[in-house]
């Protein structure tokens, strides 16, 4: 840091001279440093993908999930720290369960968004406490709305998409996405986010990893299922054909 923003990083609520907010700048520098979360919007579909590296061959499989269920048709990724990701989903599925109990309806995702990103939002605000060290990806399907997408910055901001990426291979992730057709069909996302889930590993940095995956559609009957067996082993296997054809053609060159 400068010694324009020295002493200007102790608190959220403090401007620096030039006008930056050093804490939110280092909840947004722990979502770098997270494994790779991308969203993918199909046409009757939407998947949710996580590259959650490994950090000890002695945990579960099942350990450290990255991919929660919010209500029945919304499903959430996090990347950043998992301690405030397991609080935040706490409190969507508080503010669902409300929403639920106060109108006899599932919440649309627009207003859980809106929700959550307000809470996150006042975390910036306060000098008493730190901004949470996290981006959300949010993921909704229903006959009504069809297919949703959204994204929550550390910062409280939130934006729809057809799709987006959070974590250390984000800019990567998004190159590759920028590619993609849209309104495709539920195998072709599924296909597409083991593949970039795979693509974007750093085998040099982060030898072991896990792709984890959220589905919700049309194919579901709108329930949010995280790693449904089928189409997660569809998806790892076409990641690895990727990986392994990329090997191929680094071979030949």
């Amino acid at each position: 840091m400068g010694s324009t923003g020295t002493g200007y990083d102790l608190s959220a609520s403090q401007f620096s001279p030039d006008g930056r907010v050093f804490q939110i700048e280092y909840a947004c520098k722990a979502v770098d440093k997270s494994g790779t979360v991308i969203g993918l919007r199909g046409k009757d579909c939407v998947v949710l993908a996580v590259e959650k590296i490994i950090s000890s061959n002695l945990y579960e499989e099942d350990a450290g999930g990255r991919i929660f269920t919010i209500e029945k048709n919304i499903g959430m990724a996090i990347a950043g720290l998992l301690a405030d990701g397991n609080y935040l989903a706490d409190i969507a599925r508080q503010e669902a369960a409300n929403f639920r109990q106060q109108f006899d309806r599932t919440i649309p995702l627009s207003k859980l968004c809106e929700r959550i990103a307000s809470y996150m939002h006042a975390y910036t605000l306060y000098s008493a406490v730190r901004p949470f060290g996290l981006s959300i990806i949010l993921s909704a399907w229903d006959e009504t709305s069809g297919p949703e997408l959204y994204k929550i910055e550390p910062s409280g901001s939130f934006v729809g998409y057809f799709s987006c990426a959070s974590g250390k291979a984000k800019q990567q992730a998004t190159t590759e996405m920028d590619k993609l057709k849209p309104n495709m069909a539920v195998e072709e996302v599924i296909k597409m986010a083991g593949e970039i889930i795979y693509k974007v590993h750093d085998e040099l940095k982060d030898k072991d990893f896990r792709f984890d995956m959220g589905l919700v559609g049309k194919e579901t009957n709108g329930q949010h299922c995280i790693n449904p067996s089928v189409y997660t082993d569809f998806a790892r296997k076409a990641g690895d054909a990727a990986t392994n054809e990329d090997d191929s053609d680094n071979e030949m060159l």
